[in-house]
């Protein structure tokens, strides 16, 4: 059943300015890639997660840590896009879990995922803010408070996201690009002049052995945690299936496009960092180099950027502290515009107010839009009022807690690709809907232990006395509670589901099974 199906769904097409149906034929395969990848922000994973990962997590084996989750996540949607052949629809997440589990989970994992990407893009404003507000007063003198950047940007980012969604696309190839031709240049630099002091090891970076190096309760855990944050974002190709031209072939493409080329961007430019500053002793170098007033990790990117001068010279890495910041902001565009569609779509099938299922003259989900833009700018304010910082409080509290929200929705996602396609009475794939489904819960549900294990390093949340470096679990109040907050918005959205399916009229809840 499509919403075409459903008569009490309005169709007044975009050129009307309040239609229910967003503009379509916008998008191409590079250009749901480009979305999805801004969204992994690749060059602020580089400078900020990676060198933690080494230092605290498996060191030389940091590399293959993100290639192992880049793998799961990989499997993941070999299921992922058999679903999309049979769902094309903005809510993506919701949708399969509609389809597969029915209404009441799928409503419960709306609300999750709404949680998720609201949630990562508050992270990004505070990370944003801070580091705008430090580089432009070292480079340019221009002495402005975090929030005075973030507002800045938090119009820009609404503004763009208000038009048609192929400028939005068109923006984010372009800063996408740069970042991606940047982090190639360095690693093509460091292989080329076959790596640093202990040369180029396959094996200290990507044999089990260093991948696993500590156990999972211990660094190779760490590194895996930080693996598994870095990649959020990727499944938002299914977002934006109803923009795209020929979505049934263009959201699978996408997805296997979009999560191959994170992983080996992550995995090869890392790889070349370890061995940029030798793997035998990249720990001690990280920790170096990062080390600002004797606190240690205090400046991860100066490990990037290191690299970058010594292999290729200081003019890159001047030009990639400039192209964090574009990382970041193409960040923020990404999910501006995947948190509308989840508001678009959840109220287009009845569960959020009507309203927020209008989209403008140029067929973009304008009150979804305001929705996401209106909740940033009361949090960044309310987090200014009380004195909050914006990368110990806003960016670690709701990257963490958005991270953790996208995992549990991708085992549900995962278990409706089975349960779907058993009852469907044609014939299937058992690898693409049975086996690769059930080996992709098994690959995040580790995930989600470990994250869960490592919520406090990640999130800045331990409690007194507990060293979140060497010990896991060991939460502070505000920390549990950030750790349950998802279920619990799925117990309540699956409460929602099932009181308003007996309420509505049948077509209010097309768009799950659309």
């Amino acid at each position: 059943m499509t919403d075409q199906d459903a008569p009490g769904l309005q169709q007044a097409g975009p050129a009307d300015g309040g239609g229910s149906r967003l503009a379509t034929n916008k998008l191409g395969v590079a250009g749901i890639v480009f979305f999805v990848v801004a969204a992994a922000a690749p060059l602020v994973g580089m400078t900020g997660a990676v060198p933690i990962a080494i230092v605290a997590g498996n060191g030389a084996g940091v590399p293959g840590a993100y290639l192992a989750v880049g793998l799961i996540l990989l499997v993941f949607s070999i299921g992922y896009a058999a679903m999309s052949h049979r769902v094309t629809n903005t809510g993506a997440f919701f949708a399969y879990v509609g389809r597969g589990l029915g209404v009441a989970p799928g409503v419960g994992s709306a609300f999750v995922s709404l949680l998720a990407y609201v949630a990562i893009q508050l992270a990004v404003f505070g990370f944003f803010g801070a580091t705008m507000a430090g580089h432009m007063n070292a480079e340019l003198g221009i002495d402005l408070a975090w929030w005075v950047w973030v507002l800045i940007a938090w119009a820009l980012v609404t503004g763009l996201s208000a038009l048609s969604v192929d400028i939005g696309a068109k923006v984010l190839g372009l800063l996408m690009a740069l970042e991606v031709l940047a982090l190639a240049i360095v690693a093509a630099a460091v292989l080329l002049r076959g790596g640093g002091p202990d040369g180029l090891s396959l094996g200290s970076s990507f044999s089990p052995g260093s991948v696993f190096a500590g156990g999972f309760a211990g660094s190779a855990g760490i590194a895996l945690t930080f693996a598994f944050a870095s990649y959020i974002g990727f499944e938002a190709t299914a977002i934006y299936g109803e923009e795209t031209k020929d979505p049934k072939r263009s959201v699978p493409r996408a997805t296997y496009i979009a999560v191959s080329l994170i992983a080996l961007l992550f995995a090869f430019t890392a790889w070349a960092v370890v061995s940029g500053l030798g793997s035998g002793d990249v720990v001690a170098r990280a920790v170096e180099l990062s080390t600002v007033d004797g606190t240690p990790l205090a400046n991860p990117a100066a490990v990037l950027f290191f690299v970058a001068g010594e292999y290729v010279g200081g003019w890159l890495a001047t030009v990639m502290s400039w192209l964090v910041l574009s990382s970041l902001f193409a960040g923020l565009l990404a999910f501006q515009n995947s948190a509308a569609r989840y508001f678009f779509s959840m109220s287009r099938a009845g569960v959020l107010p009507a309203v927020l299922g209008r989209v403008n003259g140029r067929g973009a989900p304008a009150y979804g839009t305001a929705a996401v833009s209106v909740i940033s700018l009361l949090v960044v304010v309310l987090f200014q009022i009380t004195g909050r910082d914006p990368v110990l409080h806003l960016f670690t509290w709701f990257s963490a807690l958005a991270v953790l929200a996208i995992v549990l929705v991708e085992v549900l996602v995962s278990a409706a690709v089975i349960v779907y396609f058993r009852r469907q009475a044609e014939a299937a794939s058992p690898w693409s809907t049975l086996v690769a489904p059930a080996v992709s819960i098994v690959g995040l549900v580790l995930g989600m232990y470990l994250l869960v294990s490592r919520f406090g390093l990640l999130a800045g949340t331990a409690a007194e006395g507990v060293d979140p470096a060497t010990q896991s679990w060991g939460l502070s109040a505000l920390g549990w509670f950030l750790v349950a907050l998802p279920f619990l918005v799925l117990a309540a959205g699956t409460a929602v589901g099932a009181a308003r399916r007996g309420k509505e009229k049948s077509q209010a809840m097309a768009d799950l099974v659309s």
